[in-house]
C-alpha cells in the first residue's frame, strides 16, 4: 500500500523522506492541539526530528512491522495513520492515528482508518486490529466505534503524558467480524 484514494479529494500515502517539511508544517500549525493528546516527546519540535520519525516508520516498514501513512486532503497534509507492532505470529496489530484541527470533520480519519483496517485484514491476513484512545479524546475514540470495534476496557494510567498518566480506552477488531460487516 504506498496511495490509495480512499474518497474523492482524500487519498493515503505512504509518508517518506520528502514528506518532512510538510509534516512539520503540519505540526507547527497544529502544535497547541495536538499538545492536548499528544506527550510532549510525540510531537515534533525541530525538521530534523521529522526526519528521525520518517526514518523509523521506513525502518519499520522494512522490517514488516508497521507501516506510517500520510492522509491528504485536497493534495495536503492532514493527518498521520500507521500500523504498529504488527505481530505475524500472533496475525495483529495496533492502529495509531492523528488529524490536523482544520481538517476534521470531513469523515477523513473515518475513511482513512477503514481503507488501512481493510488493508490489514485483506491482504496482511490478520486476525486483530487493535486502536487505544485516550478516555478524554472522546474525538478519537468515536472512530472506533463508528467503525464496529468493540470496547474491551480501559487501561488505567497506561500512558505517560508528561507529568502525569492517562487511561486509555481499548477498542478491538477481529477478521470474522470485520468480514460480516463488509459483505
Amino acid at each position: 500500500m504506498l496511495t490509495y484514494s480512499f474518497a474523492e479529494g482524500a487519498e493515503l500515502r505512504l509518508l517518506e523522506h520528502h514528506h518532512a517539511d510538510e509534516l512539520f508544517a503540519l505540526i507547527g500549525h497544529n502544535r497547541s492541539y495536538l499538545r492536548r493528546w499528544l506527550p510532549e516527546g510525540d510531537v515534533q519540535k525541530s525538521l530534523d526530528d521529522c526526519k528521525a520519525v520518517i526514518k523509523s516508520s521506513l525502518e519499520q516498514l522494512a522490517g514488516n512491522h508497521g507501516f506510517t501513512l500520510g492522509i491528504w486532503w485536497e493534495g495536503h497534509l492532514a493527518g498521520i495513520i500507521g500500523a504498529a507492532n504488527i505481530d505475524k505470529e500472533n496475525r495483529s496489530a495496533m492502529l495509531g492515528y492523528w488529524l490536523g484541527e482544520n481538517f476534521q470533520g470531513r469523515g477523513l480519519m473515518t475513511g482513512a482508518c477503514r481503507t488501512v483496517v481493510d488493508y490489514l485484514f485483506s491482504e496482511l491476513k490478520l486476525q486483530r486490529v487493535e486502536i487505544r484512545c485516550a478516555t478524554n479524546n472522546p474525538k478519537s475514540c468515536a472512530v472506533p466505534k463508528r467503525l464496529g470495534f468493540s470496547k474491551e476496557g480501559v487501561l488505567r494510567q497506561a500512558q505517560a503524558f508528561d507529568d502525569r498518566f492517562l487511561d486509555l480506552e481499548v477498542y478491538s477488531l477481529l477478521a470474522g467480524e470485520w468480514n460480516r460487516m463488509t459483505e
